[in-house]
C-alpha cells in the first residue's frame, strides 16, 4: 500500500478510526461528556483534514490533464471541489 498515492490519507483515517474507538470506550467507561466531546473534535477534524487532503490530490493529478481529457477533469473539479 506504501505506492499507491492515497496511502498517507488512508493512514490518517486509520489513526482516526483508533482514536474513534478509544471515544467509544471512553463513553462506555462513563467518562465526562466535556472530555468525550473534545475527543469528538479532534476525531471530526482529523477526518475533515483527511478530506481535504484527499480532494487537493484529486485536483492536483486531475488538473494536469490537457484537451478533451482536460475539460472533463476540469468539470470535475467543478463538481468535487463543492465538498470543500
Amino acid at each position: 500500500m506504501p505506492d499507491h498515492p492515497h496511502a498517507a490519507i488512508a493512514q490518517r483515517l486509520k489513526r482516526a478510526n483508533g482514536h474513534l474507538e478509544t471515544i467509544i470506550e471512553m463513553i462506555e467507561e462513563g467518562r465526562s461528556c466535556m472530555e468525550i466531546a473534545q475527543q469528538l473534535r479532534a476525531v471530526e477534524g482529523a477526518i475533515e483534514n483527511a478530506k481535504k487532503a484527499l480532494i487537493h490530490d484529486h485536483i492536483s493529478h486531475s488538473l494536469k490533464a490537457s484537451g478533451v481529457k482536460g475539460q472533463a477533469a476540469l468539470k470535475e473539479f467543478r463538481a468535487i471541489a463543492k465538498f470543500l
